[in-house]
């Protein structure tokens, strides 16, 4: 095992070992890419308060997540194709989580299904969902959540049409891939990547394929997902997958101070303050710079989230700071996947405890749910250099 000490290391065996295409898709957002490197490069300019001569002993990093005790406030946030980044990469990374003790969500789009999931772990996970216009694939795969005893529904509501990734549609990265030369060149040398997925039989869309109507195969899949991400999604349409869910829903995608009021009118249980790790609207402000708004906004009548951009436990406390109840990460646990399956994703959530922890101690704090506003100093002119 090599020493591992930022998710920077996993990041570089991540690039190594998996090949480029769905390395890139991982690692990669829309357009100019603005807000994909605002979202990381905003966290930097956020300081911590170092206070001394106080008592660090006997420190707690666990709390509540949508009355879900964990660990630490931080969850696997669901991302698309993760058994391409390593064969059952789903379910080694739902394994990893459980062990622990903190949340995994799945994709609607993961390549391993929910009843793999479930099949394979002990502890309830969340499921993500896209909506569809196909009602029955919709209705059907909220009861197969239900089955699966999916402690919380994840709505994301930033994904009705897809932004534009330049590195996917260059890699030819679609369902199925299109292999170019430069691909299969590329494929030829990730040998270990090759034999671990020559052993899977999950290599598709396993949630959609064989269970949407006309999607037996990947040849078909790609003419069913172009036309089926549902761009009339509104408030209507998200109560009446509230009624059919029937259980804790979280809505994530939310940017807005505005929307987030909505949300909490509606009674979510939860929003998540994301812009999709700045794969959807380029241009749109870093998921922490608009945190404090939206906590502002809506006070303590729903629990805020918070994903995009964090890669330590630096940023995790800052967005605590900032008035997150929780954080999601993506690419960070992806990282350790990719770089090592189920002993990276835990190595990722151990660099992430241990700065947390250490962090907080540093910041005089021995209990992760008194962090604060007070633990962190921020640009004079954060929140207000934009009109």
């Amino acid at each position: 095992m090599p020493v591992i000490t930022s998710i920077d290391d996993l990041k570089r065996m991540h690039r190594a070992h998996t090949p480029r295409m769905f390395y890139d898709y991982a690692e990669s957002g829309s357009y100019t890419e603005q807000t994909f490197r605002e979202n990381t490069t905003d966290f930097q300019k956020i300081r911590l308060r170092q206070k001394v001569a106080v008592d660090m002993s006997n420190r707690s990093l666990a709390r509540d997540i949508v009355g879900l005790p964990v660990s630490m406030p931080v969850g696997l946030a669901p991302v698309g194709l993760t058994g391409m980044q390593r064969a059952d990469g789903e379910i080694k990374a739902a394994r990893a989580a459980e062990a622990f003790g903190v949340p995994f969500c799945l994709s609607t789009m993961s390549i391993c299904s929910i009843e793999d999931v479930a099949g394979h772990t002990t502890a309830p996970f969340m499921f993500q969902l896209y909506v569809m216009r196909d009602q029955d694939f919709l209705a059907a795969i909220i009861d197969r959540a239900k089955r699966a005893n999916c402690s919380a529904l994840v709505l994301t509501l930033d994904l009705q049409i897809l932004g534009q990734r330049h590195k996917d549609l260059k890699n030819g990265l679609s369902a199925p891939p299109k292999f170019t030369l430069p691909t299969l060149m590329n494929l030829a040398t990730k040998l270990r990547w090759g034999s671990e997925m020559a052993r899977t039989k999950r290599r598709f869309f396993g949630n959609i394929v064989g269970h949407a109507k006309g999607v037996t195969d990947a040849g078909n899949l790609a003419a069913w997902t172009a036309e089926q991400f549902d761009t009339q999604l509104d408030w209507t349409k998200i109560a009446a997958i509230r009624d059919m869910w029937g259980g804790k829903l979280i809505l994530k995608g939310i940017l807005d101070a505005d929307d987030a009021r909505k949300a909490a009118d509606f009674g979510a249980d939860a929003i998540v303050v994301s812009n999709h790790g700045g794969r959807q609207l380029d241009g749109a402000l870093s998921s922490i710079r608009m945190l404090p708004e939206i906590v502002a906004a809506v006070g303590d009548r729903v629990e805020v989230h918070m994903d995009s951009g964090i890669r330590s436990g630096q940023d995790v406390l800052k967005a605590l700071a900032l008035g997150a109840h929780a954080t999601w990460i993506g690419r960070a646990w992806l990282h350790g996947l990719g770089a090592m399956g189920q002993p990276g994703v835990t190595a990722a959530l151990d660099v992430i405890r241990k700065e947390l922890d250490v962090t907080m101690a540093l910041c005089g704090e021995r209990d992760i749910r008194n962090v604060g506003r007070h633990n962190v100093l921020v640009p004079a002119e954060w929140g207000r250099d934009y009109v």
